[in-house]
């Protein structure tokens, strides 16, 4: 009996000193802490490595294109080229005010690339600039992991750290997606950003003869069932989006309004609920852009009281920035139907229809 009284009093005796540990000392923080800290110290490592790997691969791409200093060239970019955004809170010009700094920016990239290797081809030039950019990603992504990394472990925030831990998979899993993105680049592959591309490019079938219309930007012009094609993607098949927006406006203007329909197609990130490759059809302007040229289609459209549709295929964020898959080429047919189906169905014989295949037209001609 006074055995089984003994091991009462030593139970509830350490009940009582776990409960004031509990609720009265920093110890289950501390705990924690070293618990999130220790997942995301690894994931780190991992991201260092994406990111080593990265210009190791960039290094090796930039070398077959015999450039001199492939490492200095992407050091320098990476370490001290960036863009500040416009002012948003004074709303007004705010568009065209962000449209002046994209393109300064391209201007500048593409100003440093030239400087550091005079005598590349567009298309090398292209790639050379998505290489960097891509350097550039993984860098940044590392420099923030390590921000918050380096905060939680200064002030022994173990909160901060519990919410870098729970999102640490999501960004090792973008920063593998920019890693890998790297081969496509490197080889000159089709991705599955240039979807809306491909679309356009298939609704040309053999008809070649673009005129250049904007920056890296084509305009081709064809017939499609007695109907009067335009035809706008980006120019390929370097690595390039192009200014598909100002590319319409400048095409309608010069048109006089004189159209009947409008139709978008780009690329558009899939739920983790949705297939890759499903297509979808609304209205609005497909593009992913920043603004300025989405905003250009949509003024456009408005002014004239053009119908202006959207057409995209559903894809994961990994597939957009790599090499494009099956299912989403499969969408890409799928998309092309839906496209010349809307033609044929909401415009007649005689009427001039845009067609705009937004997206990066790498591989793509």
């Amino acid at each position: 009996m006074d055995g089984v009284q003994d091991w009462t009093s030593m139970l509830i005796a350490i009940l009582i000193l776990s409960s004031f540990i509990l609720n009265f000392t920093d110890i289950p923080q501390k705990i924690q802490f070293t618990r999130y800290s220790s997942v995301v110290r690894r994931k780190l490592m991992e991201l260092i490595e994406f990111e080593e790997e990265g210009r190791r691969k960039s290094i090796k791409y930039l070398k077959d294109m015999n450039l001199p200093n492939p490492k200095t060239l992407i050091d320098d970019y990476v370490d001290n080229f960036f863009m500040i955004f416009p002012v948003e809170r004074e709303p007004i010009d705010v568009i065209k005010r962000l449209k002046h700094l994209l393109r300064t920016r391209d201007e500048a990239v593409k100003r440093y690339v030239l400087d550091k290797v005079p005598n590349v081809s567009e298309i090398d030039r292209q790639r050379i600039e998505v290489l960097l950019e891509l350097n550039s990603v993984l860098t940044y992504i590392n420099k923030v992991v390590k921000h918050y990394y380096n905060l939680g472990v200064k002030f022994n925030d173990w909160i901060m750290m519990m919410q870098l831990a729970l999102q640490i998979n999501q960004i090792v899993r973008l920063a593998k997606a920019y890693r890998d993105a790297i081969d496509s680049f490197g080889v000159g592959a089709p991705i599955g950003d240039g979807a809306g591309a491909l679309v356009a490019r298939m609704l040309l079938g053999n008809v070649s003869g673009a005129s250049e219309i904007a920056p890296e930007t084509v305009l081709y012009e064809t017939s499609f069932e007695g109907r009067k094609l335009y035809v706008i993607k980006a120019k390929g098949p370097g690595p390039t989006v192009g200014w598909p927006g100002e590319a319409l406006e400048k095409l309608v203007d010069s048109l006089e309004c004189r159209i009947s329909r409008i139709i978008t197609v780009d690329a558009a990130l899939k739920l983790e609920s949705e297939k890759s490759g499903e297509v979808a059809y609304g209205v609005g302007a497909a593009i992913g852009d920043l603004g300025p040229e989405k905003i250009a289609m949509e003024r456009i459209a408005s002014r004239c009281s053009v119908p202006l549709d959207a057409v995209v295929i559903k894809m994961s964020n990994e597939e957009a920035i790599n090499t494009m898959t099956k299912q989403v080429y499969e969408g890409v047919v799928r998309a092309a139907d839906i496209v010349k189906n809307t033609i044929l169905s909401k415009t007649r014989e005689g009427d001039a229809v845009v067609v705009v295949g937004v997206g990066n037209t790498l591989g793509i001609e």
